[in-house]
């Protein structure tokens, strides 16, 4: 079925480093209005769910949680969850547009729920695989897959479970680089047997990268996550967590083409766009057209 659903999940969307309370929004927040400003509802043939009305404040680290956005970080992920749920029972599939990847840990325990244990295809900068004590800054952000594999906050994992929405012989991260996150994890991913395709081998055949991953992922079904700072920063600066040595929009493009147009493919995410750090909306333009071209057929 190519007829999708385009929502953003958040009211203005969830942001995990916490924003003022009752305050205005700020960076991410303003991506799913952007991104729809661009016309992607129209130009997928989608019709738009609406916002999930939710949002994370307080932006400090909470000390009962060790959350940055404390109590409000789990029924965060509750309503996507619901929200996801909602779209998944219509018969659509959902693109989820969001201020950060907090949103994940909703959306996919809700695929689980309608369709049993599928995949994720995780485009990401990073692994995160944190919990609410080794993350160095407390953001929800560094912690989805380590939530979804079943390990993090109590709250989080009320939220997202009661059983682990994922296994690792389920998961394929594409494009993770931090080397300082890697120093914090390098141990629990190794152990673990997390499998990444780093930017250097995809670079090398960015559809064959993304074609073995759909070939993995295909039996059963899979997500599709994309995190922006999986793109290098002098190619795409419109995002918070910037870093080099990433693959270009081009690269990203070829990358998830094979996945996006897979018809095992069950529903997207697309996180930290920040339209602020986009004067002009170029790189937002050229985001959608690499959305609609990636997701826009079966």
């Amino acid at each position: 079925m190519c007829r999708r659903t385009s929502g953003s999940p958040g009211n203005p969307a969830t942001h995990s480093v916490g924003a003022p309370a009752g305050g205005e929004p700020f960076g991410t927040e303003w991506s799913p209005a952007a991104l729809r400003s661009f016309g992607i509802i129209e130009r997928l043939g989608a019709y738009d769910a609406g916002d999930v009305d939710v949002r994370i404040t307080g932006p400090a680290r909470d000390p009962l949680t060790g959350l940055v956005g404390g109590a409000t970080v789990a029924p965060a992920v509750a309503a996507i969850r619901r929200a996801t749920a909602d779209v998944l029972a219509s018969g659509a599939r959902p693109l989820l547009l969001g201020g950060c990847c907090t949103l994940l840990m909703g959306a996919f325990p809700a695929a689980v729920d309608a369709l049993g244990p599928v995949g994720l295809a995780y485009a990401d900068g990073h692994y995160d695989v944190y919990d609410h004590r080794t993350s160095p800054t407390g953001e929800a952000a560094d912690m989805p897959i380590g939530v979804l594999l079943g390990f993090g906050e109590s709250g989080l994992l009320a939220a997202s479970g009661p059983e682990p929405a994922l296994t690792v012989g389920r998961l394929r991260v594409l494009g993770a680089r931090d080397r300082e996150e890697w120093a914090d994890v390098s141990e629990l991913v190794t152990s673990l047997g997390i499998e990444n395709i780093g930017p250097d081998e995809i670079a090398l055949g960015p559809a064959a990268a993304g074609a073995r991953t759909a070939d993995a992922l295909h039996a059963n079904g899979f997500w599709l996550s994309l995190d922006l700072d999986v793109v290098d920063q002098d190619d795409f600066p419109a995002t918070d967590y910037l870093m080099p040595d990433g693959i270009s929009l081009d690269e990203l493009h070829d990358l998830l083409l094979p996945l996006g147009r897979d018809d095992a493919v069950i529903g997207a995410s697309v996180a930290c766009y920040n339209p602020t750090k986009d004067p002009g909306g170029v790189l937002g333009g050229r985001l959608v057209d690499l959305l609609v071209d990636v997701l826009g057929r079966c």
